[in-house]
């Protein structure tokens, strides 16, 4: 392994090409393949998804890591690089790219494999990338990579890199993306020359068991990810993004997804049986745990869901108890994905021009729980499936809408409070002559 570094790169102008893909086999036992320019999957990864398919992982697991890993070996392969041989220069100029590069603009699949004046110009008339949305407040995705895709990539690779170390893979000698050791609050060891050296150690090395343990593991190349705060959607615009929905069916998705905080891809999952309505209940896989679990359901929903079944069964849409709930609206009839279902939130969004998720639909729903104060916390843990009670800490942080609204209501407040005294004559208690007294003057 050549222990020199790379020469310098030039970054500035650099593409990344779609060469290779991520391709879905429908294996339960190999779900995703890394795939090269020539179509021949990438051993390496193959063994690394092997090895998260027999841990306690999502089935998505391997598709999250191989977007990552994707963007990582078209890299490499554009600068000619071994994935054994990478160096630490390797590692970070790909960061460094990341950081300050445009995000590759794909072409459109119905447009893929023509000229370029076959293709049309993209539009214009979209909001302004990274700039606030007007309605909800939320930025839109801007022309660079997000922190969070930064801070995911490193985590994929550095992971990926310690998995094949700890395995003897291939030439491999060094981690390309390392630990930052600085952050390692340990003692201050001496050197050969016995001058203290920098401080590093283990992490926690000097815990005290009263506190809570610090997030001290850190990669050198990992970007700081800013907090998020979890937004809701105010009733008046989930009313108007409620009427802009065009079909039964995608009413009584709503009301489900606002009602009990289900996942989105969660509440796909359902089958026709899980539909309960006698026990206002239905029935979905977890996301994580992959484990069946019923969730309540408020009885608009139900309502919504029985006029979609009976219109789609009339249509000719599969009937039976083993089932999918969800359907597509038209012939051939197949499952609704996650993907249709985005778009048709997204249709909604835009005739209002908001920006909204379906997964803020998930925190409204949880909002609208812990704003009950007869709902307990630990009932809302349960319906959302998380592990601790202390994940719904987040949604005790005020959102920015709350924060102005109550700084406005105190400016207003204040300067009723001013108006209010100036124009306050004495009190008629007080003896006009001892006030005289006081400020040196008569008293009008």
């Amino acid at each position: 392994m050549p222990t020199e570094g790379r020469p310098g790169r030039d970054l500035r102008n650099f593409v990344l090409p779609e060469i290779g893909r991520l391709l879905d086999t429908g294996d339960p036992w190999e779900p995703y393949l890394l795939l090269d320019p020539l179509g021949t999957p990438v051993e390496p990864v193959a063994l690394y998804f092997k090895d998260l398919m027999a841990g306690p992982y999502s089935p998505l697991t391997p598709r999250s890591y191989g977007m990552d890993l994707l963007r990582w070996w078209r890299f490499l392969w554009a600068h000619g690089v071994e994935w054994d041989r990478a160096l630490r220069e390797d590692a970070r100029d790909f960061t460094l790219w990341m950081k300050l590069a445009d995000k590759p603009v794909r072409v459109h699949w119905r447009h893929r494999g023509k000229n370029s004046s076959e293709i049309p110009p993209p539009r214009t008339d979209g909001p302004t990338p990274g700039m606030p949305n007007l309605v909800t407040g939320k930025p839109t995705a801007g022309t660079k990579y997000a922190p969070t895709t930064r801070a995911h990539c490193e985590t994929v690779l550095r992971t990926f890199y310690d998995w094949h170390l700890d395995n003897n893979s291939g030439s491999l000698l060094i981690n390309p993306f390392p630990l930052d050791r600085s952050r390692h609050r340990g003692k201050r060891r001496p050197d050969s020359q016995g001058q203290l050296g920098s401080q590093g150690g283990r992490a926690n090395a000097h815990h005290n068991p009263m506190d809570k343990f610090k997030a001290e593991r850190k990669g050198r190349y990992r970007p700081t990810v800013p907090k998020q705060i979890p937004r809701r959607i105010p009733e008046e615009k989930y009313a108007e993004v409620f009427a802009g929905l065009r079909s039964d069916r995608d009413r009584a998705l709503l009301a489900f997804w606002v009602s009990n905080g289900a996942r989105a891809e969660e509440l796909l999952s359902a089958k026709q049986s899980d539909a309960k309505v006698g026990q206002q209940t239905i029935g979905v896989i977890r996301k994580g745990t992959r484990e069946y679990q019923e969730l309540p359901a408020n009885l608009d929903a139900y309502v919504w869901l029985r006029v979609y079944q009976e219109e789609a069964w009339k249509k000719g849409v599969p009937r039976g108890r083993h089932q999918p709930l969800w359907w597509t609206l038209r012939r051939p009839w197949r499952p609704l994905e996650y993907d249709a279902a985005r778009m048709m939130f997204n249709r909604a969004n835009k005739l209002l021009g908001a920006n909204w998720t379906l997964h803020d639909l998930r925190h409204t729903a949880t909002f609208l729980m812990l704003d009950d104060p007869d709902m307990p916390p630990v009932y809302v843990q349960h319906i959302l499936g998380h592990k601790h009670l202390s994940t719904l800490d987040i949604y005790n942080n005020p959102s920015q809408g709350e924060v102005i609204a109550a700084s406005l209501a105190h400016y207003e407040r204040k300067r009723h409070k001013r108006e209010t005294q100036s124009s306050t004559p004495p009190a008629p208690a007080y003896n006009p002559t001892s006030l005289s007294n006081l400020f040196g003057g008569p008293i009008s």
